[in-house]
């Protein structure tokens, strides 16, 4: 653990700024040939890597775990160790293929529903004039199956600079650690960014400015997605481990 980081339930998080991102992966881009995982950790990763030592073991193998939750942030500062802020998933896709396309680094988008990672792609492309799409497949196969060593394969056959995931936790990050077996003769990047891909195709509205400043994008999105209800019902949990993790270390200090 780098001594900069800030760990949240045991779940080290980065202390990035959105701006800062870009550059740490493009000197990694510039570097020797190596396999760098992003995450983009919210609550309710936090909460799987607690009750899942696999999954934790996955997130220990990152090279930059970046605040993409609200309820990160919020925990941090509650914690007494404050981050500087968010690291929306949707704003980091935008922001690299920006500066892919100024790179000219291949980008690979994978996952969502079929057509949703093409559509996404698109509207990237359109939006920013050069960027190399490596290829797109959609998330929908089996974990385990032959047809997720052939999406394996065809990933690392197209040579991209940067994989965007976008198949949720934890499955993301479990194609991700599948992805870097192998022999990479050049620099990658695969960045896990949730459902990102709904939002960048038009399929999900984002949520208003206003909304993304106070932090409620969570209650716009399950407006508009109620079936997201769920995840929405497991933040109370998040909450309360915050809370016993504050007054754990409360008793320490008096003892």
């Amino acid at each position: 653990m780098s001594p900069d980081q800030v760990r949240i339930l045991g779940v080290a998080i980065d202390p990035v700024t959105p701006d800062r991102v870009p550059d740490r992966i493009a000197a990694w881009l510039a570097g020797p040939p190596a396999f760098h995982h992003v995450v983009t950790a919210d609550s309710l990763a936090v909460l799987r890597a607690r009750r899942d030592p696999g999954f934790a073991r996955l997130l220990e193998k990152a090279s930059l775990t970046v605040p993409d939750g609200a309820g990160i942030v919020w925990a941090a500062d509650f914690l007494g160790s404050p981050l500087p802020g968010r690291v929306p998933g949707v704003a980091l896709v935008q922001d690299l293929s920006a500066r892919a396309a100024r790179e000219g680094w291949p980008v690979f988008f994978l996952g969502a529903r079929p057509g949703v990672a093409q559509a996404a792609a698109d509207t990237l492309a359109a939006r920013f004039a050069g960027l190399r799409v490596a290829g797109v497949r959609h998330g929908y196969f089996p974990a385990g199956s032959a047809e997720e060593r052939e999406v394996l394969d065809q990933v690392r056959q197209a040579g991209p600079s940067i994989v965007f995931v976008a198949m949720g936790v934890p499955r993301q990050e479990e194609f991700i650690d599948l992805l870097r077996e192998g022999e990479w003769h050049r620099p990658v990047v695969a960045i896990g960014v949730g459902g990102s891909f709904d939002v960048l195709s038009g399929q999900v509205p984002r949520a208003p400015v206003l909304m993304q400043r106070f932090a409620l994008e969570w209650l716009f999105r399950l407006w508009k997605e109620p079936s997201r209800l769920d995840r929405i019902a497991r933040i109370p949990g998040f909450v309360i481990q915050v809370l016993r993790a504050k007054w754990r270390s409360g008793q320490k200090r008096q003892g």
